[in-house]
């Protein structure tokens, strides 16, 4: 029986590179991560064996990275090497596998978010410079000593 390719989906982020192998009901499941490639391997729940092999864009490093398994996939948080460095694509090659995906859902083009966030601070403070201060709050001294209790009857006698 020959092996298959897990369906793969992955998204970039400043720090990680995120992988998820689509297998549902896997066992045998194997994760081999070095420092410029990742070897995925398991069966699935017809007993299928699939296997992946991705050598990466750029170095990672493999020791601060891992996985996570849940019933329908393995999830691989890889820590880049160089962190704040977009990757375009996951693989070394510039040929994208059938089987692998950007995974839209989470997918997120960061690059540049540090100049939005610094313009948004900048504004923010713009804002607290505009607003005038407050003179002193208003006297309360004129409002009536009756209360009403719960029913919004009056409490006098």
């Amino acid at each position: 029986m020959a092996r298959q390719h897990a369906r793969t989906l992955w998204y970039d982020r400043p720090k990680y590179v995120f992988m998820e192998f689509c297998v549902e009901d896997s066992t045998d499941v194997r994760v081999l991560l070095e420092d410029h490639r990742v070897v995925f391997s398991c069966k699935n729940g017809d007993g299928v064996e699939l296997y992946n092999e991705i050598e990466f864009y750029a170095k990672v490093n493999s020791k601060d990275s891992q996985d996570k398994r849940s019933g329908r996939s393995v999830t691989c948080f890889v820590r880049k090497w160089k962190e704040k460095v977009a990757w375009p694509r996951l693989t070394k090659e510039d040929v994208k596998p059938v089987w692998l995906s950007v995974d839209y859902d989470n997918w997120r083009d960061w690059e540049g978010d540090e100049e939005v966030e610094l313009a948004q601070v900048e504004h923010y403070a713009e804002l607290l410079q505009k607003v005038s201060p407050k003179g002193p709050p208003p006297a309360m001294d004129d409002l009536d000593d009756d209360s009403d209790d719960a029913n919004g009857t009056s409490s006098g006698l």
